[in-house]
């Protein structure tokens, strides 16, 4: 009798789709196989980067430049070292479609150099054009005409690690710094790798964070597409700097103890000709799905053909290249939901789990997927793989045994988009403390959460931070300490309870978009057309947290404790809250996670004394966190130094405890005694 697998043992309503499931791990074992006779092993079959592209290869004392274009009739490599002369140097065609040319170093060594600029002249059924190598390892901007070239990058000495005893498997708690490298700094322009390095990873160690998930890592033409519309797979943006460069901050990050975890996106390509992988071959199925199914009509891109041999060891060697190359801690993987459903999750409510099965899946990505996360696995075991997705797949975050998809967590989507709701639409005095706990705590069991109050998609033009939602346009004028103003109070008070509560019930990990945790103002708006190229909502203003003078530091100086109290008492690796009181006429919520007592006060103005509430372990108890605390802009209404005794409980092991219940208050109590 076959042994049933764990995920349906875990879940009675997949039992109908068992036959389901069983299917993609029958799909992926047979892809598995063949991959092994081709390669013998995944991690050979994703090596592809050390065959296509441009390399030096020693045995034959030669650069080597190959490609994979089977649709096309000729190719010849230009640049700098041939003057861009498209007849001087063909390749030739070998097998499986593989083009391949080798330069001798002993006629190119003056002139095949480091950081030469080279393209692909392809000639084929859609025209003669000059193309941008597919495995190229670094692109740059022409200053001239402003398109790009591919570039040499070959350098005399290899990156120097100093990383090799860091292991993130020694943190307790997985809290995420999301950050974009490119609006990082405060001056109105570009930041590079190396003043992110330099001054963004000490301000996330100092704030207790121990993971950054960097965004717009992969090459992308369009600098206002957030790094979703990729153009060079295997390239780090140059607008940052070079790939030592990055690499310097990874090791930087590493010797602080800061994970570093990369947005890879495999979802989608961005549509340039010029740039990109559109038609490189001189057919529209080369990388992508012929037609309309190649095509996402909302994200105006093209969509890999994961099914196709190629194509998937075009991705697996990229996984691969990241982890490997520049010492990346694991990838957050974008755009999940569009590339598990045909119908991409567009218009879509995913309210029965025949939709997780019957209706539009992509098993050829699923499949993609199970090894992307197999070969993570295999190349470092503690590396993480994060799933952005909105459909609630059940098995996305098992292991593949287990008859999952092999994630390690999933972004819980919901609740940012929730708040964001609640703050549109409801008054303070309509919130319901019911449906928060619902929210909250809505989430599959054995798959590892991400829970955050807002990260970069709630910034973006056309939405406002938490912060702006509550505080809007006064937070221009009346931000210093000595300016009292009822609008800021709220949204101070709000801002610290909204996050606590969500690092508290949400998940199993955190993550906040950088600069948020002091309530950083307006939105995130890249250099266009429409704002006259400017990069004034581009950039990240520190020195509003770093002034003393302005209530913006009070709640970093929250988010502070908040990581310090959460992490040191393990609360994001402990089972479901326990709730202990819910009080919807005094909007009051009690519950117990990892041995600490969280009591929250969503009333606008009523103030409890002696509130009463039962604890499931007698004794005494101290305040760890009190948001009404004057240091973190509250008004002190409540003696953080005070001891609290229970009271005799329902038996000899509980008790009750009682507080002075400020409104619009959190407070964090521990067991001392």
């Amino acid at each position: 009798m076959t042994k049933k697998l764990a995920l349906l043992n875990d879940d009675p309503w997949l039992e109908p789709f068992e036959s389901d499931i069983e299917a993609r791990l029958v799909r992926l074992k047979g892809v598995l196989s063949g991959v092994e006779k081709s390669s013998k092993s995944l991690y050979d079959f994703a090596g592809q980067h050390h065959y296509l592209g441009v390399h030096y290869n020693a045995a034959l004392k030669a650069f080597t430049y190959r490609e994979w274009a089977p649709g096309a009739f000729e190719l010849y490599l230009i640049g700098d070292f041939n003057n861009w002369d498209r007849t001087t140097h063909p390749l030739s065609k070998t097998k499986d479609g593989v083009w391949e040319i080798i330069l001798p170093e002993s006629e190119y060594k003056d002139t095949f150099l480091h950081e030469s600029k080279i393209k692909v002249h392809v000639v084929a059924k859609n025209g003669r054009h000059d193309r941008i190598p597919a495995y190229i390892k670094r692109v740059v901007q022409n200053t001239n005409n402003s398109d790009y070239s591919g570039q040499v990058w070959l350098p005399k000495t290899e990156f120097s690690w100093t990383d090799s005893k860091y292991n993130s498997a020694n943190e307790k708690s997985l809290l995420i710094y999301e950050c974009h490298i490119g609006m990082a700094q405060e001056k109105e322009g570009l930041g590079t790798y190396v003043e992110f390095a330099d001054v963004v990873l000490p301000r996330a160690k100092a704030l207790g964070y121990n993971a950054i998930q960097l965004m717009a890592v992969m090459e992308h033409p369009y600098y206002g597409s957030y790094g979703y519309h990729v153009s060079n797979f295997f390239c780090p943006s140059s607008r940052f700097g070079t790939p030592d460069e990055l690499k310097y901050l990874v090791n930087k990050a590493h010797e602080l103890g800061i994970a570093v975890i990369m947005d890879i996106v495999h979802s989608h390509s961005v549509k340039n000709f010029a740039e990109g992988l559109n038609e490189f071959d001189g057919t529209d199925k080369q990388y992508f799905h012929q037609g309309g199914r190649g095509y996402h009509d909302l994200w105006d891109s093209f969509l890999f053909d994961y099914g196709k041999k190629e194509v998937m060891q075009f991705l697996l060697s990229n996984v691969r290249y990241w982890l490997e190359e520049f010492h990346f801690d694991g990838y957050r993987f974008d755009g999940i939901t569009s590339m598990m459903y045909f119908h991409h999750g567009n218009s879509m409510t995913f309210d029965h789990y025949e939709k997780y099965f019957k209706e539009g899946v992509d098993w050829d990505c699923l499949t993609y997927l199970q090894l992307a996360n197999m070969l993570i696995k295999k190349i470092n075991p503690n590396a993480l793989s994060i799933a952005e997705d909105m459909s609630g797949m059940p098995g996305l975050c098992r292991t593949v045994e287990d008859g999952g998809i092999g994630f390690d967590y999933r972004l819980a989507m919901g609740i940012p988009d929730y708040w964001i709701k609640l703050l549109k639409e409801k008054p303070d005095e309509e919130w319901n403390i019911y449906e928060m706990w619902g929210v909250l705590n809505n989430r599959r069991w054995r798959e590892k959460t991400i829970a955050y109050a807002e990260s970069h998609d709630q910034a973006l033009v056309g939405d406002k931070t938490l912060a702006f939602w509550l505080m809007d346009q006064e937070m221009y004028w009346h931000m210093a300490k000595d300016d009292h103003n009822i609008v800021i109070d709220r949204g101070i008070a709000l801002h610290k309870m909204i996050r606590l509560f969500t690092i508290a019930l949400g998940g199993e990990a955190y993550l906040n978009f950088f600069g948020n945790e002091f309530g950083h103002p307006e939105w995130i708006d890249f250099p266009r057309e429409g704002n006259g190229w400017s990069y004034k909502y581009a950039r990240r203003q520190w020195s509003l947290a770093d002034n003393k003078q302005l209530k913006y530091h009070y709640l970093s100086d929250f988010d502070k404790q908040m990581l310090k109290v959460i992490n040191d008492d393990n609360v994001l690796n402990a089972e479901f809250a326990n709730q202990l009181n819910m009080d919807g006429q005094n909007k009051v919520i009690v519950f117990e996670r990892g041995n600490l007592i969280f009591v929250f006060n969503f009333h606008t103005y009523r103030s409890i004394f002696d509130y009463k509430f039962w604890v499931p372990k007698k004794g005494k108890y101290k305040m760890v966190l009190n948001s009404d605390d004057v240091k973190y802009g509250g008004h002190n209404r409540v003696d953080a130094s005070v001891e609290y005794f229970t009271q005799p409980g329902h038996d000899a092991n509980s008790g009750f405890l009682s507080l002075y219940l400020t409104n619009r208050s959190c407070f964090v109590l521990k067991k001392v005694d």
